[in-house]
């Protein structure tokens, strides 16, 4: 199969990656290490601040860093705006917590034209090495340019507490790369869209690692999140050499947003996404099956009763997710018919 590929795109990768227990108190000499200057502005939530940002800034002040701290709960570009006019007065950020706090941080060190440290307490999706973020306006999310971190600290023992249910969406949201690859592959032969055969490998890789190791991923294990936070940040990786977010995001991520749209608040995001695989999967012609086989190993949704949106929800969010973005191109082309929706998610078990 011949693919074209991209040489266009800039590619920024994390300068280190530091994943293990206790980690957490390392945050200072990495700082040191990477020589980021010494104003410090710590972003996250009011829960991650008690899980992780006060150590976070102790780390920091005993190294001699000026920290100051801001909490913000969801990510509008009012609130990234707001954050990236105060990061102008720093010399870095520190992200600390899940996809929100992280997204926040990524959009205020674009504004700011600062660097910006990722440190996550969760390991819900791949936005933790990502340089893209997820902007929720008017009900629905669209995915917009950012930076990368240069540096991502991860500590597996507040991750591996951290409720059970944020490691199987971010087992989720990597085994969709099963199907945006395919889409991926798809764009590159019908609309002769560029195509990075290393991007698309990385992508697959960090998909075949969980889809191998759901045996072993488990609540509370801390090899699970081990294993899960080396590979979202793979899939990070793959997202900077692309110079987008193709390798990770296709019809099962239109779907998502879709139905994020649809039925607000209902899942989480890696979840609708892996339930979304299922579907573009069978569309494609691929072992859909198997795929929902590990989704139910890992304890992840595979139906819309799992993630408590009714039927009508899930083919409203199908006949809808070709629009949520308009030029990419996806097996769903320009759109698939309500009855089609609706025999593909039937068969598929998605709804009954």
């Amino acid at each position: 199969m011949a693919q074209s590929e991209s040489k266009e795109s800039d590619m920024v990768f994390p300068r280190e990656v530091l994943i293990g227990n206790g980690y957490i108190s390392k945050i200072g000499e990495l700082c040191d290490r990477l020589k980021l200057g010494n104003r410090a502005l710590i972003v996250c939530g009011e829960v991650t601040r008690e899980i992780a940002g006060r150590n976070v800034a102790v780390s920091l002040s005993e190294k001699g860093y000026a920290c100051e701290t801001v909490i913000e709960q969801r990510v509008t570009h009012a609130s990234t705006e707001r954050v990236g006019e105060v990061a102008k007065d720093f010399d870095f950020i520190v992200a600390v917590g899940g996809g929100s706090r992280i997204d926040i941080a990524k959009m205020a060190a674009h504004i700011a034209d600062i660097p910006f440290v990722s440190v996550p307490t969760t390991a819900s999706h791949d936005g933790i090495a990502s340089p893209r973020a997820s902007i929720r306006e008017n009900g629905s999310s669209i995915s917009v340019e950012a930076s990368a971190p240069i540096a991502i600290i991860a500590d597996t023992g507040i991750v591996a507490r951290a409720p059970y249910r944020l490691l199987a969406s971010g087992c989720a949201d990597l085994i969709s790369k099963r199907s945006s690859i395919k889409d991926w592959e798809l764009a590159s032969r019908l609309k002769d869209e560029p195509f990075s055969s290393f991007a698309a490998a990385l992508a697959t890789l960090a998909c075949n690692t969980i889809i191998e190791s759901a045996d072993v991923i488990k609540e509370g294990l801390e090899e699970s999140a081990w294993i899960v936070l080396k590979s979202l940040v793979l899939s990070g990786v793959s997202m900077s050499i692309a110079g987008s977010s193709r390798p990770a995001s296709g019809a099962e991520h239109l779907f998502a947003h879709a139905l994020e749209a649809t039925a607000p608040g209902r899942a989480l995001h890696g979840e609708e996404c892996g339930v979304g695989t299922i579907i573009m999967l069978y569309l494609h012609g691929e072992d859909w099956m198997g795929v929902r086989d590990v989704l139910k190993k890992i304890k992840a949704p595979t139906t819309a009763r799992d993630l408590g949106v009714r039927d009508e929800d899930v083919i409203d969010a199908m006949v809808m997710a070709h629009s949520m973005r308009m030029e990419r191109y996806t097996i769903l082309g320009e759109g698939i018919s309500r009855s089609a929706a609706e025999k593909a998610a039937r068969i598929t078990g998605v709804i009954l």
